[in-house]
């Protein structure tokens, strides 16, 4: 979209220039929608939970803006032969649980007759267009919080090729059915200056977009973030997915990583996530408070890292 020449519309408040998680279109002066869109193929072998996933990864780039989800189209590729039918319905199933639980009514879907199954949904949500948390805000002396454990990319890899442990997959699949809504909340209380939601960019593909809509430098300590249990080891038995090549093309020169980073650690850093965590750029001050709430349902909740004046690379990484 970007070699698009696209109208200027001054009551489009959030558009792609920054690569946010959502679009933001007012509609009043007290009145915006908030609208995403997100599907992608099966990450783990139960359809039902498939689905589930699905729904919470979509919804959550509405939360991530700190709106209110409200109503989902249902988003298909599956094959009209070879596949028994069953397995879409314990798909839809899944994530129309989702929905309703977080009070999103299914309005519609469109389907395509294709080899490859994937699902999502596209999601409208509604917010005050003074309440609009983007990822351009983030300021000096800001904390970074991560409201999730990081992983499941390559945890993902490892179901499909038999390598990950039933406790390995059982814990990646808690963390990604962890939903982000009770974040959005006490980050919007907590007046949070910047936020994204961590999905298939990695950490560091969305915290650099973070700090070059925001114009300042992320410095994240990796030995702080929180970690799935097991996806180091699957990433040290070479367990990734072509995201780690690619999102580390995404970024470019302007990650650096210290001397101190191994190889597996940095595989996860740019691993490809499905309905992760939260990234929060947060008033320092505030930031405690944030992270004890935060904690009481999310538990590897983690401060790591901070903001500073922009530097020579967006993001330093020790």
């Amino acid at each position: 979209m970007g070699g698009l020449d696209i109208p200027r519309d001054p009551n489009l408040i959030v558009g792609i220039e920054t690569a946010d998680d959502a679009g933001v279109y007012r509609l009043s002066d007290t009145l915006a929608l908030v609208q995403t869109v997100d599907f992608f193929t099966p990450i783990v072998d139960d359809p039902f939970d498939y689905g589930r996933i699905s729904a919470l990864n979509s919804i959550n780039d509405v939360w991530a803006m700190g709106g209110t989800p409200v109503t989902a189209l249902a988003v298909t590729c599956f094959p009209k032969k070879g596949v028994d039918f069953s397995i879409l319905g314990e798909i839809m199933r899944g994530g129309l649980q989702v929905l309703t639980e977080n009070g999103v009514a299914l309005v519609g879907g469109h389907s395509v007759d294709n080899q490859q199954i994937m699902f999502g949904y596209a999601v409208t949500g509604v917010i005050d267009p003074a309440r609009v948390v983007t990822n351009r805000g983030a300021r000096p002396g800001d904390a970074l919080l991560l409201t999730k454990a990081i992983g499941t990319g390559v945890v993902s890899t490892g179901i499909k090729f038999g390598k990950a442990p039933e406790e390995v997959t059982r814990a990646s699949l808690e963390t990604m059915l962890l939903s982000g809504r009770e974040a959005a909340r006490l980050m919007t209380e907590a007046g949070a200056s910047a936020a994204t939601d961590v999905t298939g960019f990695a950490l560091l593909g969305h915290a650099w977009e973070m700090a070059r809509a925001s114009g300042v430098t992320l410095e994240i300590d990796a030995s702080s973030v929180p970690l799935i249990r097991g996806a180091r080891e699957l990433a040290a038995a070479g367990m990734l997915t072509s995201g780690d090549k690619s999102n580390r093309a995404y970024v470019g020169e302007d990650v650096t990583l210290g001397e101190g980073v191994g190889k597996e650690l940095a595989s996860l850093l740019f691993d490809p996530q499905t309905a992760g965590g939260l990234l929060i750029s947060v008033a320092r001050e505030r930031a405690d408070e944030l992270l004890a709430s935060l904690r009481e349902r999310y538990p590897d909740a983690s401060l790591i890292g901070r903001v500073e004046g922009r530097g020579p690379h967006l993001i330093r990484v020790g």
